[in-house]
């Protein structure tokens, strides 16, 4: 039986576990998708907004060349940690259900079922994005997922949002070729917009290489079209592609079968847990990184969630080495 199950092999979850196993405890990782999933789906050539220092675990330094790391220099990171530390991986494994008691945990997955004493939710947010809510977005045509701009070039795009993400590919798809449409539900591009992103995008719109709509909704997706409602009334954005970047939220369905309870006074539905522990109301079940925010995903970074790690391994080796 395992001391512990972390469930999620990002960064963080890579932390809970080296910190756990370096405390004597015998560990393992489970992740329905590939090692650090959601940098593995994040845009080619994507650039974190923090320096390699921060994004570092497990005292690995981490070498670039870049002030601001990229994704792939991100992905050989983290490879190489999990490989140095020798941690036990079970990918492209789908976490289903959780029973038992602490001390005695079924976790039931899709290829069958893990004992282990205690559990670590360490699942991100990056699977499940904000639905529009609109006729249409279900079409092969619309994707909630932006990788590089190059398949576009001379197509017409709609990109829905005006944060970062938004931005950026709004950025990209332009100087590729792409003539694109930025839909915002808002009167402006977001102050939330990194600084040197934000005048990069304004003045783009204001020379008209991008078209904006401010204070706009989507009313319907259609082939070859977007209807959208503008202060000026209603228009039709002809389109070939759209990319709702309109953000992501943590599988709260998953979350409830591993009875991770939220805290009713959270408009975004945190998890209710001891900040000293990170264990939930459910004994035994631990919470970490990202998901500790709930819907406010940007409460809890790797900068900051990676810390997490050190508090629950410290409660659990007290716990599970006293026991022995």
């Amino acid at each position: 039986m395992l001391d512990v199950l972390i469930i999620g092999a990002g960064p963080v979850g890579l932390a809970c576990a080296l910190e756990a196993q370096r405390k004597g405890l015998q560990v393992a990782l489970v992740e329905k998708g590939a090692l650090v999933n959601s940098l593995v789906g994040y845009p080619t050539n994507m650039e974190f907004f923090s320096t390699p220092e921060l994004l570092e675990i497990g005292g690995y330094p981490f070498p670039t060349s870049h002030y601001k790391p990229l994704r792939e220099d991100g992905l050989d990171y983290y490879q190489r940690v999990a490989t140095s530390e020798k941690l036990t991986l079970r990918l492209h494994e789908r976490v289903l259900n959780l029973t038992g008691e602490q001390g005695n945990f079924t976790v039931t997955t899709d290829k069958g079922e893990i004992q282990t004493r205690n559990v670590v939710v360490a699942t991100g947010f990056y699977d499940v994005p904000n639905p529009l809510n609109v006729l249409g977005e279900d079409l092969p045509h619309v994707s909630h997922y932006y990788k590089e701009p190059y398949q576009h070039a001379t197509q017409n795009i709609v990109v829905v949002g005006a944060k970062n993400s938004s931005a950026k590919a709004a950025l990209q798809l332009t100087r590729a070729g792409a003539n694109v449409t930025l839909l915002v539900r808002g009167s402006e591009v977001s102050d939330s917009v990194k600084y040197w992103i934000r005048p990069d995008l304004v003045n783009r719109i204001a020379e008209g290489r991008i078209t904006a709509h401010f204070n706009t909704t989507i009313v319907a997706i259609r082939p070859g079209a977007v209807d959208v409602l503008t202060p000026a009334g209603p228009l039709t954005v002809p389109t070939d592609f759209v990319y709702a970047l309109t953000g992501y939220h943590p599988d709260e369905a998953l979350l409830g079968r591993l009875g991770v309870e939220p805290d009713p006074a959270d408009e975004a539905r945190a998890p209710l847990f001891d900040p000293a522990t990170h264990e939930t109301t459910r004994p035994g079940l631990f919470v970490a990184g990202t998901v500790c925010g709930g819907r406010a995903t940007s409460r809890w970074f790797i900068e900051n969630g990676r810390h997490h790690a050190q508090l629950i391994a410290a409660h659990l080796a007290a716990g599970v080495l006293q026991s022995v």
